[in-house]
């Protein structure tokens, strides 16, 4: 099973955030479980502290290669750069397994 599709089962069954204030604002809380930050963001600087600050806190982060995928998958009609599954509903055996 693929991030996104991880995401989205998550989004039904859990608790999502979107958008990299709020990615940020969870790591730094301790209440992500799992991260998601697109490869295609520009600048890159919007989304390079991301991977530092789940290292730091360890916490699962992935970088996945399309912020548009990322945005369908969290079901919003535009891209989005980062995407936080706080609470993981049916998906805790997925992120468990990407580990």
């Amino acid at each position: 099973m693929d991030v996104y599709q991880i995401i989205e089962k998550a989004k039904r069954t859990g608790k999502i955030e979107k958008g990299t204030n709020e990615v940020t604002k969870a790591i730094e809380r301790g209440t992500a479980k799992l991260v998601a930050y697109a490869a295609d963001v520009e600048p890159k600087e919007i989304v390079q502290h991301i991977p530092f600050l789940c290292k730091e806190k360890k916490i699962l982060c992935k970088e996945v290669d399309s912020k548009q995928k990322l945005g369908i998958a969290v079901g919003l009609p535009v891209p989005a750069s980062s995407v936080v599954v706080i609470e993981a509903g049916e998906a805790e055996a997925d992120i468990k397994g990407l580990k």
